[in-house]
């Protein structure tokens, strides 16, 4: 009999995935609360933040064995270095990307981020595309044109978090611990320059955190929370959920940051942007029903 699990959907994935979603979406809001402070002074306080609750997450799930064989590898180790670099740049440029006013440049980067996996998948690992696919990656390409001739260049911030996701997804896919594992494993890797970083900030009273300001050092002592518990409800629903279904439900996420961006936080939705989304918007809608089409025909 095998003890494999059933590709299929379960409620308990279902609602942990959905909650992941709707935390990741609003965590625009919090962020734009920390907006006065430095984005490297907030990424310190999300490393120091979520070691021990991602620790005590492990203990809990009796898996600290599998940490103890990371730390013991140097290659497990080496990745682990790669995949915590290039987290700390996706957080930076997020962080930076919603205190700057550009919310709607990060909805932009996770909106494009799937289809950019794809044509990894297709470079890196030479899966073939089908013809849906690269529909769906030329009419992203066009969109990203279309906002560069607008605004005369790059949107940078778009892109840089779709590139740093893309290959943080592809090399953590390849590090043969579980999420949860790996994620503690970073965290731990950054967690001493993180506390070099805000010992300094204290030692020079340029820092935030218990400097007199309550409501920050409450921020700050959060970003644990808000990072590492999204995270690990994701990991637990994934697990419980086909890969179309989490194809699909990966677009609440930005969905809500698009909102939020225009009607909270009041950016400016131009004639670029009503030709570029919807260009996306579409490009998604062909790569999601090509996705279907493949799990139906499995």
């Amino acid at each position: 009999m095998s003890n494999s699990p059933k590709n299929e959907d379960s409620r308990a994935g279902f609602g942990y995935a959905l909650t992941a979603y709707l935390l990741w979406g609003a965590l625009p809001i919090f962020m734009k609360a920390v907006a006065h402070i430095s984005p490297a002074e907030v990424i310190a306080h999300r490393v120091i933040w979520s070691v021990p609750i991602a620790g005590a997450v492990l203990m809990w799930t009796g898996r600290l064995a599998d940490l103890k064989t990371a730390l013991r590898t140097p290659r497990m180790l080496a990745m682990g270095a790669a995949t915590a670099a290039l987290i700390t740049i996706n957080w930076g440029i997020y962080v930076w990307a919603i205190g700057a006013g550009h919310a709607l440049d990060t909805a932009l980067g996770y909106y494009i981020n799937p289809l950019f996996s794809v044509f990894l998948g297709a470079v890196l690992l030479g899966e073939r595309l089908s013809r849906a696919q690269k529909l769906a990656i030329a009419l992203a390409a066009l969109a990203v044109g279309v906002m560069t001739v607008d605004a005369g260049r790059l949107p940078l911030a778009a892109l840089g978090l779709t590139v740093t996701w893309g290959f943080y997804a592809y090399l953590k896919k390849s590090l043969p611990i579980g999420p949860n594992q790996g994620f503690f494993l970073e965290v731990l890797i950054l967690l001493v320059p993180a506390l070099g970083y805000v010992g300094y900030l204290t030692a020079t009273g340029t820092g935030h955190f218990m400097a007199g300001d309550t409501r920050d050092t409450v921020l700050l002592a959060s970003c644990g929370l808000v990072t590492a518990v999204p995270l690990m409800i994701y990991a637990n629903g994934a697990k419980l959920l086909r890969l179309s279904t989490i194809g699909i439900m990966q677009y609440i996420s930005p969905t809500i940051i698009f909102l939020i961006a225009v009607f909270v936080f009041g950016e400016p939705f131009g004639t670029a942007r009503m030709i570029a989304f919807p260009m996306i918007w579409a490009a998604l809608a062909i790569y999601t029903t090509s996705l279907l089409r493949q799990a139906r025909t499995r």
